[in-house]
C-alpha cells in the first residue's frame, strides 16, 4: 500500500487556479491520467494529466526535455497512443512522475512558464480508450447488490452459498468496451416471455445500467502459473474508472443458468476517461470489516492490513437524462447514492483470488467491480433494484415513469472523494446514450 507524502499535502495549491476550485475534480492532489488529443485536430492520441479544467499534454512535455534520468523515461512512457507501458512500470515509476508534477504545478515552479504552454483544455479535447484491454472481468462484489437482484431471480435462495467466500465474477468482451460518451443500440436476443413456453427474439426491453468502479491492472504482472500474494496485489493496481456495465435484464434471465452472463452483458461497457491513481486515493482509505457472523475469508484472502486500511471511500451517483428532458432544458436526475466501502471484498482480495490458479494478468487489463449497492434501497446501483424488477416505476421529475431505460436515455455516473482536512478527489464523469434497436435476424 502507498503512504501519505507531501503530495497528498491539502495546503497544496497550484498554479492553474481551475485547480484551487473547491468543487473541482481534479485539483493538484489527484493528477489522474487519460488518453486525448485535440478535439475535431489532425492528432494522435497521448496520454495527459489532468489538473483544475486543463489537461498537461505529456507529449509536449516529453519532447521539450525538461526531465532527466528515470522520470524521462516515465513520462516517454505515458506520452504514448496507450498508457499500457506506463502501467507496467510500477508504483515507484508512477509516484516518481506524480511528484515532478505535483512540484512542477506549484506556484514558484521553475517549470511553470514553460508548462503553462501545454495545458489544452479539457473542453477541447476528445477521449480514447486509456489502455489496450487484453481481457476484461467483471466481479460481483456488493452484496447488497447481489442479495437484492438474487430475490428477484431465486426468491427462495436469493445469496448462493458460495458468495460469501468467494470474489464471484465472469469474463466479459473487451471489443465492446468504450469510452464515455458511447452511444450504442438496444440490443437484440431470445426472451422467455412471461408465462410462455418457448423464447421470442427482439430488442430487450429490461435495458439497464450498472454503478461499478473500473480497475486498470498495473505492474510488472504475473507469470503463467504464479498467483499474485494479498500482500503484494495492489502493486498491480495502477487506478480506478468509472465503468457502467449495461446490462439487459429480460435476456439475462432466461440465459444466466448454468454458465451465467453472456448476451445480456457482451453488447457495451462504458468507462470514464480518467483514471485516479491508489496513490492519489491514500487519504480515502477506510478499514475493510465483514459482519462477525458471516464466514471469514480463508488464509490466502485475509490479513491486517487488509481489514485495517483495504477499503476506498468513494461516493458513487447516477443520473439519468431522458429525450424529453433534455427538450426542455432539464438537468439529469439523480437517481442514487451509494458507496465503494460497502463493496463485500477489496480490490486487493479480487486480483489475488483471480490469479489463485495461476492466470496471469497484463498491464492493462480492466476489472469491474460488479455493480456497488448500499444497504439502503436508495442506495441501489440498477434500476432493477431500484424499481423492483420493474413492479415499482420511479416517475422522473419530466413527469415521465421509468422501470428500465428507453431509446435516447442518457445514464451518467459521477464519482468523488471528500472529507475535512484532505482535499477533494474526483473522477469526473461516464455517459452513454442508448439509440434505436437496429433490425432483427429474425
Amino acid at each position: 500500500m502507498h503512504s501519505l507524502n507531501e503530495t497528498h499535502d491539502p495546503t497544496l495549491r497550484s498554479w492553474v487556479e481551475s485547480a484551487n476550485l473547491p468543487a473541482t475534480d481534479f485539483p493538484i492532489q489527484n493528477l489522474p491520467f487519460a488518453v486525448f488529443r485535440r478535439r475535431d485536430a489532425q492528432e494522435d492520441f497521448r496520454g495527459g494529466v489532468a489538473i483544475g479544467d486543463q489537461i498537461v499534454d505529456l507529449r509536449a512535455l516529453s519532447e521539450r526535455r525538461l526531465i532527466s534520468g528515470v522520470v524521462s523515461e516515465v513520462l516517454a512512457a505515458g506520452a504514448e497512443p496507450t498508457l499500457n507501458r506506463l502501467m507496467s512500470m510500477g508504483p515507484a515509476s508512477w509516484s516518481a512522475l506524480r511528484q515532478w508534477l505535483s512540484q512542477s504545478l506549484r506556484p514558484g515552479s521553475l517549470h511553470a512558464a514553460q508548462l503553462r504552454t501545454l495545458l489544452v483544455p479539457q473542453a477541447e479535447a476528445e477521449y480514447n480508450l486509456p489502455a489496450r484491454i487484453g481481457d476484461y472481468t467483471d466481479f460481483y462484489a456488493s452484496i447488497h447488490h447481489a442479495t437484492s437482484v438474487g430475490r428477484l431471480f431465486r426468491p427462495d435462495n436469493p445469496l448462493l452459498p458460495n458468495y460469501k467466500w468467494v470474489p464471484i465474477a465472469y469474463h466479459g468482451r473487451t471489443s465492446t468496451i468504450g469510452i464515455s460518451g458511447q452511444a450504442f443500440h438496444r440490443p437484440h436476443g431470445q426472451v422467455l416471455p412471461p408465462g410462455g413456453t418457448q423464447p421470442q427474439v427482439g430488442p430487450t426491453r429490461r435495458l439497464d445500467y450498472e454503478l461499478e468502479i473500473g480497475v486498470f491492472v498495473g505492474g510488472p504482472g504475473n507469470t503463467t502459473g504464479h498467483p499474485i500474494k494479498l500482500q503484494e496485489a495492489e502493486r498491480h493496481l495502477f487506478g480506478l474508472c468509472l465503468l457502467n456495465d449495461w446490462s439487459a435484464r429480460d435476456i439475462q434471465a432466461w440465459e444466466y443458468q448454468p454458465l451465467g452472463p453472456f448476451l445480456a452483458k457482451n453488447f457495451a461497457t462504458t468507462i470514464s476517461p480518467w483514471i485516479v491513481t491508489l496513490e492519489a486515493l491514500e487519504p480515502y482509505r477506510v478499514p475493510w470489516t465483514r459482519p462477525q457472523t458471516d464466514p471469514q475469508p480463508l488464509a490466502y484472502l485475509d490479513s491486517e492490513a487488509e481489514r485495517n486500511r483495504g477499503a476506498f471511500d468513494i461516493q458513487l451517483e447516477a443520473y439519468l437524462e431522458t429525450e424529453r428532458m433534455r427538450a426542455l432544458g432539464q438537468v439529469p436526475q439523480a437517481l442514487s447514492r451509494t458507496s465503494f466501502r460497502h463493496s463485500y471484498w477489496t480490490l486487493a482480495q479480487m486480483l489475488t483470488h483471480h490469479t489463485i490458479n495461476g492466470c496471469r494478468v497484463h498491464a492493462g487489463d480492466l476489472f469491474g467491480s460488479g455493480t456497488q449497492s448500499g444497504p439502503t434501497p436508495e442506495e441501489a446501483g440498477s434500476l432493477l433494484e431500484l424499481t423492483a424488477g420493474g413492479k415499482q416505476p420511479l416517475t422522473l421529475t419530466s413527469g415521465e415513469p421509468r422501470t428500465f431505460l428507453e431509446d435516447g436515455d442518457r445514464v451518467i455516473f459521477k464519482a468523488a472523494c471528500q472529507k475535512s482536512g484532505h482535499a477533494r478527489i474526483g473522477f469526473g464523469e461516464v455517459s452513454g446514450t442508448i439509440l434505436p434497436p437496429l433490425e432483427s435476424l429474425q
